[in-house]
């Protein structure tokens, strides 16, 4: 029955029962906002820190062709020719600069082949500050452009390291007027001549789309790219869980109640439906979620809370091993695309705020990671899937991940009991939570009386309380039969991670 709750939330794992991988997928792959904003200083070192904490191996940043890239211009020794005469030339400088960055870092970009430099495009439809999404003017300049540039990095870096990169066409082509200014026939004709383009410069690299928006188009793409002889290597596509505002076509696996507006599975149900549109299909290449979240709006202060933690942390148990890769949109608060932030704290995509401070959503990859093993059997406590955990074993380390989240997102915070059963022989119990008292820096910032601009004397003290820590007192413990019972408080909506050592 809807509504219905527990008083107790019991998590009872069978530890000795086989075991399944419960691999960190959200973690392979970091978003960046825009290409551009990582010749920033303060992007590098945030990149730095995600890669320490979170392990990324890949970073996603869109706008690599932009003109303000320098990717394709003029020679200032050609100053004294008239502007529209000048000669425009492959120009990979500032590109280098940020590749050789995240390579020091072992990091690895996604080449993604966005968007069309000025002097080559069709129309002049754009997106954020100039960047131009319309269909290349000459396909064939374009698939030329796109092979000088790979040849430009397999020459500058060897080839082993360019082919351990995947390549990516174009950012939501679907969403017409936006992101890309052509139809889907048109959009498939540039997905062929980017295939001939980065197959010339080497017929081994991986190169993947459509990239679209709530997983629309991949029937078609499939279709269309299997007739002409350019089959993607992998898929890409995006969710938001209230794409469903927007009667997606999405593919979908779920009950009814879960496809409507404002349901908290409709992003899960999307991802389940495709895996299985594809597995039905017998396709074996990877699939990509490299842009996920529970909003789209450029600014919801929810995504500041707990809330957005307990549902990165819901999504991913339900769904994260039906895919290679899902990559939370996005990484932190340096970003323009509605606006360029006033203020420390404005409802922004980001897990980390302008200074870096670590908002819940990083905690929650955080968390996430510590999680990671083999996944033991572990019965749902709740069967409307609001409340759920994943039980593992990692080497000696047991991991209990549990979350509670709302079935409204304006739903009044409650806190339960929840009781988590480990073996008997478990100790050095420890416990990390996400709620309005842990791991949430927002209410410390707001008791320094809200700064829009941090001072460095500020953001050095919120610093200093925004690290992962764990609790080992505040909890209850006791031998009962033959396991051990922990007891704790959890909010809703909220997230914690119990971990111990096996005896």
């Amino acid at each position: 029955m809807r509504g219905r709750r527990f008083d107790i939330m019991n998590i009872t794992p069978d530890w000795t029962s086989p075991t399944t991988p419960f691999a960190n997928t959200w973690s392979r792959m970091i978003n960046v906002d825009q290409f551009q904003w990582m010749v920033r200083a303060d992007m590098l070192e945030q990149l730095a820190m995600a890669r320490e904490d979170l392990g990324c191996e890949l970073v996603r940043g869109c706008g690599m062709f932009d003109d303000k890239n320098k990717a394709w211009t003029v020679d200032p020794r050609d100053f004294r020719i008239p502007e529209e005469e000048r000669p425009r030339h492959l120009n990979f400088q500032v590109i280098d600069y940020v590749l050789d960055r995240l390579a020091g870092m072992g990091i690895r970009p996604l080449y993604t082949t966005t968007f069309t430099p000025s002097a080559m495009a069709s129309g002049t439809l754009e997106i954020w500050q100039h960047s131009n999404t319309t269909q290349p003017k000459d396909l064939k300049q374009w698939s030329n452009f796109v092979r000088d540039g790979i040849q430009h990095e397999i020459s500058h870096r060897g080839l082993e390291e360019v082919s351990s990169w995947y390549f990516e066409c174009w950012n939501e082509a679907n969403l017409r007027g936006c992101f890309y200014g052509g139809s889907q026939e048109e959009w498939f004709d540039l997905w062929a001549a980017t295939y001939e383009g980065v197959k010339a410069a080497c017929p081994d690299l991986k190169l993947g789309g459509p990239s679209t928006a709530r997983a629309e188009w991949i029937p078609e793409f499939l279709e269309w790219s299997k007739e002409r002889g350019c089959e993607p290597d992998y898929l890409i596509s995006h969710f938001y869980n209230n794409d469903s505002e927007a009667e997606p076509l999405s593919p979908f696996d779920g009950p009814a109640s879960h496809k409507v507006k404002d349901s908290p599975h409709f992003g899960t149900g999307v991802a389940r439906g495709t895996r299985k549109f594809l597995d039905d299909l017998g396709f074996k290449g990877e699939l990509h979620w490299n842009e996920w979240g529970r909003s789209w709006f450029p600014a919801d202060p929810l995504k500041e809370t707990p809330l957005e933690a307990a549902y990165i942390v819901k999504t991913m148990c339900e769904v994260s091993q039906e895919a290679e890769i899902f990559a939370f949109w996005c990484l932190s608060d340096i970003y323009d695309q509605a606006g360029y932030g006033r203020t420390e704290f404005q409802g922004n995509y980001g897990m980390l705020t302008l200074h870096g401070l670590r908002k819940p959503a990083y905690f929650a990859h955080m968390l996430l990671n510590l999680a990671a093993g083999e996944q033991v059997t572990l019965p749902n406590p709740d069967p409307e899937g609001l409340e759920g955990a994943v039980a593992t074993r990692n080497g000696n380390t047991l991991s209990i991940l549990a979350y509670r989240y709302p079935e409204t997102v304006d739903q009044e915070i409650t806190t339960k009991e929840v009781t988590l059963c480990l073996p008997p022989n478990a100790s050095n119990i420890r416990l990390a939570r996400i709620d309005r008292t842990h791991h949430h820096i927002r209410p410390h910032w707001e008791a320094m009386g809200s700064p829009a601009i941090l001072r460095p004397g500020e953001t050095a003290e919120l610093k200093a309380v925004n690290g992962l820590s764990f609790e080992r007192e505040g909890f209850k413990v006791e031998k009962v039969e033959d396991h051990m019972l922990v007891t704790v408080s959890l909010e809703n909506p909220g997230v914690l991670l119990l971990q111990a050592d096996a005896g």
